[in-house]
């Protein structure tokens, strides 16, 4: 479980093909630490586990469902991903409750820009649509985020300059792919309003 409260931003150093998946190995030295083989991270919002570590890297493995839900399948050595290591019982819940399984993924269609600021619109499926309200929670590549406006296949967040300089949203440009995880009190409530036709 995690607060979508990205910690840092890691770069990928390698991936390693591990037919049918591959291995993800990313690069951030005040992580790397405080790691442990088993572990949980999650990565661009994806919850993965530690497999290896070294030094300043740690290796995540990553299988076919995984790399062709998420964009995790369109990195490249150098990218940049969102990290955050799994909640501990005390810690502080600064964003809202994420899990770490991603819903599907969502195309980036415009970005308003307003100084510092920017305002960015996302392109999306009716079936994840259908889980978002206006002032809810969103997680966006894992970042913990409050829903603004929410259409039929569209939906926009309001980005501080803080959220833009540490996390990757700040990189992303019109077109690009993002993870996205729905509030996971919407699907529980999806799923009841189903099981009343069965």
């Amino acid at each position: 479980m995690f607060s979508g409260i990205v910690e840092s931003l890691g770069r990928v150093s390698a991936i390693i093909s591990e037919p049918p998946g591959c291995r993800l190995v990313i690069e951030e030295a005040s992580l790397a630490p405080t790691l442990k083989v088993a572990d949980s991270v999650s990565v661009n919002g994806c919850c993965l586990t530690v497999v290896e570590k070294k030094d300043n890297t740690f290796a995540f493995q990553a299988g076919p469902e995984t790399l062709a839900r998420t964009n995790l399948g369109q990195l490249v050595a150098g990218s940049f991903v969102n990290l955050e290591r799994s909640l501990a019982l005390g810690d502080r819940l600064g964003g809202h409750f994420v899990s770490g399984h991603i819903d599907g993924q969502a195309e980036l269609a415009r970005i308003d820009n307003h100084g510092d600021w920017q305002d960015h619109y996302f392109a999306i499926s009716q079936d994840l649509a259908v889980l978002m309200a206006s002032k809810g929670s969103v997680a966006v590549d894992g970042v913990s985020l409050t829903l603004v406006r929410c259409d039929r296949n569209m939906f926009s967040v309001a980005l501080i300059p803080y959220t833009l300089k540490v996390t990757t949203l700040g990189q992303c440009k019109v077109g690009d792919k993002v993870n996205i995880e729905t509030d996971i009190l919407a699907k529980y409530v999806q799923r009841l309003i189903e099981a009343k036709e069965w």
